[in-house]
């Protein structure tokens, strides 16, 4: 973006430069940007039109495409016959490519460079075939990592799977039945008024239409229902290549919580745990806790639930814990040893769990010493009152857990950031809705993380799937279907 050319939108590569040096442009009608390497594939799959406007190509611009196109494959076919044709993926797309890639750092071409090995070798012994093994060690790891195969990043993020129709006709049927019984119900009841209670009888016809109506915008999505299929590999072939910056989109999540006596923070403190565990890149997640009761309980939970997470994070991430809610992973009623080769799991997962029951017992001491609140309200470590003793009347409270200034987890790494927020709220003002906590909690994101993309969950809301943001990531950033 510094040298003023723009990113393809289905690639994230520079657009390129075209023979008169000005940015490359396919289409000419709303200057859609696209590389030429995605311009020539959609060419080879047959689509000749925009596809932000459907407006055709220009003859021109795909006649010399084309011509273009044949001369690299000629000049392919005598560099290798197996390399495959894939976006950016470090094979030939462009004669600027091409050049590049047939020429060491030095200057000298690699084709030159390997007749001379070969040579090499015809001067001395004959030595028996080698195998396949052995012909492979003799190539450079540099040309190896491009004969292997990668998950193409050109190609859509998700895929909408058809649902056969032998399996929606029946559905179907029982949905065009009901709409039948459903008008000869409307019919009766409006050619049989009841005269001696023609207010009740409309008020009932109107409410009747009223759900009917309701039960109707309902079936649409059932009378032609979508499964879709995410593909996370190619996902993070176009956003987490190895050796650039990750630019998978950051994500803020919200937890709303009031009570911590209606709402146990055992409860909570899980919900916190399976964020803070994620499969997605620790810079990228930030948990923001609004405690609108401005309850020191869940500052003190939230404290030790930090303290615990530095130990549970590594930990499922170590051996791909799922769920990552220690509660419920816990109490599952399976065979933990499944699927698990590693000889220090089941050490390491005792282990863990007594620590999670240790952290649940001073939770719930916690939680035991605040049902009686002293009569001088909760005072902090330091001898000085806690802010929120008046819940009705106190100042904004925000305190950084863990994150990038933060503790780090046990093995040292860095862990997502964990936020407590408690609004200000002052006597004389309705601010005690759960939106304004929410309206507040956008407010202390947007200065610290200022995440493109939010999650609000309740606080009994755990995550069970540790790659749902990434598959969520497949929709949301993907450029065909993220704009919609």
């Amino acid at each position: 973006m510094e040298s003023g050319v723009p990113v393809c939108h289905t690639c994230g590569e520079h657009v390129g430069l075209n023979v008169n040096g000005e940015p490359f442009v396919a289409c000419h009608e709303c200057n859609f940007p696209i590389c030429k390497s995605c311009f020539e594939y959609d060419l080879k799959e047959g689509r000749k039109a925009c596809l932000r406007c459907g407006s055709p190509y220009d003859e021109n611009l795909l006649d010399d495409v084309e011509k273009a196109t044949g001369d690299q494959s000629t000049m392919a076919a005598h560099l290798s016959k197996s390399q495959d044709v894939g976006i950016h993926a470090r094979h030939i797309s462009s004669v600027s490519t091409l050049d590049s890639e047939m020429t060491e750092d030095n200057g000298n071409p690699i084709w030159k460079n390997r007749v001379e090995s070969w040579k090499e070798k015809k001067n001395k012994k004959k030595k028996p075939a080698t195998t396949k093994v052995e012909r492979e060690a003799e190539i450079p790891p540099e040309q190896q990592m491009e004969d292997k195969p990668a998950p193409d990043a050109s190609q859509p993020l998700s895929t909408i799977i058809p649902i056969p129709k032998s399996r929606l006709a029946p559905y179907r049927t029982v949905i065009i039945m009901r709409l039948i019984i459903l008008g000869l119900f409307f019919h009766y009841r409006v050619t049989n008024p009841v005269d001696s209670a023609f207010g009740l009888w409309l008020t009932s016809v109107i409410c009747e239409i009223w759900f009917a109506f309701s039960w109707v915008l309902d079936q649409f999505p059932k009378w032609y229902p979508v499964n879709r299929e995410t593909y996370i590999d190619r996902l993070s072939a176009r956003y987490e290549r190895e050796g650039e910056p990750n630019e998978l989109a950051a994500v803020d999540f919200f937890v709303s919580t009031v009570d911590p006596l209606k709402e146990p923070p055992l409860i909570t403190a899980n919900t916190v745990l399976s964020i803070l565990a994620l499969d997605y890149p620790v810079d990228k997640v930030s948990c923001y806790i609004s405690d609108d009761g401005a309850a020191m309980l869940t500052f003190e939970s939230l404290v030790e639930t930090a303290d615990f997470a530095r130990k549970w994070v590594p930990f499922c991430k170590k051996f791909s814990i799922e769920p990552r809610a220690p509660e419920f992973y816990f109490s599952q009623k399976i065979d933990y040893l499944k699927d698990k080769v590693q000889p220090s799991f089941v050490k390491e997962r005792r282990a863990m769990k007594r620590d999670y029951e240790e952290y649940k017992i001073r939770i719930n001491a916690l939680v035991a010493k605040a049902q009686k609140t002293p009569e001088e309200g909760w005072t902090m470590q330091d001898g000085t009152p806690w802010p929120g003793n008046n819940p009705r009347d106190h100042p904004g409270m925000i305190q950084v857990f863990l994150g990038y200034s933060g503790a780090p987890d046990i093995e040292g790494n860095e862990l997502p950031r964990l936020v407590y927020v408690s609004r200000e709220k002052r006597p004389g003002y309705q601010h005690h809705k759960k939106a304004g906590a929410e309206n507040a909690l956008v407010r202390v994101s947007a200065v610290l993380t200022n995440a493109p993309f939010i999650l609000n969950l309740d606080c009994d809301h755990y995550v069970n799937n540790s790659k749902a943001v990434r598959e969520a990531m497949c929709f949301l950033m993907d450029p065909q279907v993220g704009r919609d």
